[in-house]
């Protein structure tokens, strides 16, 4: 479900990641946290070269800003982690554990690591006073909308115990994905909106905190219900990550959550997995 390769470009050099770090905090001016998403790993050399890196943990020390980056689990080693703390040590890491069921790992997002390997790394740094922040996806490929509904949860439960913060990713459509390729044929349905929802609603207090910023939400590619009522949703979602006040989630009455509550009772007796039949009802009628 991951575009980013598609986007990668590998003539960028060390010289030009540093640069653009450069010109970017001049750009931002004052922060109390800074965000280096680099939509892999942080520690990972051959992404971030250790010149580069250094460069970033400097610049967060010397301004004494919090850094919040992103790695996998495999990167994150007692050696790399001392390196890292003797630049700078008011610092966040992300882990995207997505799902805490090894077979979902496996065979739906195809992570290259196990529940296991998160739980080592989550401790080493737990260990290293350094704060977690774990990702949690919604609706990988071939679950029903009740089972992501159930991983989810489960996995949220399963990522408080190590994290300061869960961030609940529903899946969007990206380009040149399989995804994607499920997706034109009606195969894959993003998450609706309501299950991001009953998700959160059931979740709401078991981290420390809980955020969620559905990308692409209200659109056909991302987490949506009928349109009627997205907005109100994704504002309601915006308001609870905030706040972290459980009351602000909007439940509007809606004549969609009917259907997605229907298409959750047959879609696994129906189709053995997801299916867009929301979607497909609509072109058949037009």
């Amino acid at each position: 479900m991951c575009g980013y390769n598609v986007e990668s470009e590998i003539s960028v050099r060390p010289e030009d990641i540093a640069k653009q770090f450069r010109e970017g905090l001049e750009e931002l001016g004052d922060f109390g946290i800074l965000k280096v998403y680099t939509s892999g790993s942080f520690l990972d050399e051959r992404e971030v070269p250790a010149s580069v890196r250094d460069e970033v943990l400097d610049a967060c020390h010397d301004r004494g800003t919090r850094l919040l980056f992103e790695s996998r689990p495999e990167f994150v080693v007692q050696q790399r982690l001392q390196e890292v703390l003797a630049r700078h040590d008011d610092l966040e890491v992300a882990l995207g554990l997505e799902s805490a069921n090894d077979l979902v790992l496996a065979n739906s997002i195809n992570k290259g690591f196990t529940r296991k390997d998160y739980d080592r790394a989550a401790e080493l740094l737990n260990g290293s006073n350094i704060a977690v922040r774990t990702y949690v996806l919604l609706k990988p490929p071939f679950l029903t909308e009740s089972e992501a509904i159930q991983d989810s949860i489960a996995t949220i439960g399963h990522a408080a115990k190590f994290s300061e913060t869960v961030s609940l990713n529903p899946v969007n459509v990206q380009k040149g994905t399989l995804v994607e390729k499920m997706w034109r044929t009606w195969s894959y349905r993003p998450p609706w909106l309501w299950s991001v929802l009953e998700v959160l609603k059931a979740t709401a207090r078991a981290p420390k905190r809980l955020v969620c910023d559905p990308t692409g939400g209200g659109r056909e590619r991302g987490a949506h219900n009928c349109g009627g009522c997205d907005d109100t949703i994704l504002s309601s979602i915006k308001s609870f990550s905030e706040s972290q006040d459980p009351s602000r989630l909007g439940w509007p009455d809606c004549p969609c959550r009917e259907i997605w509550s229907g298409a959750n009772d047959i879609e696994g007796y129906v189709m053995g997995g997801t299916c867009d039949l929301q979607r497909m009802s609509r072109r058949a009628k037009a």
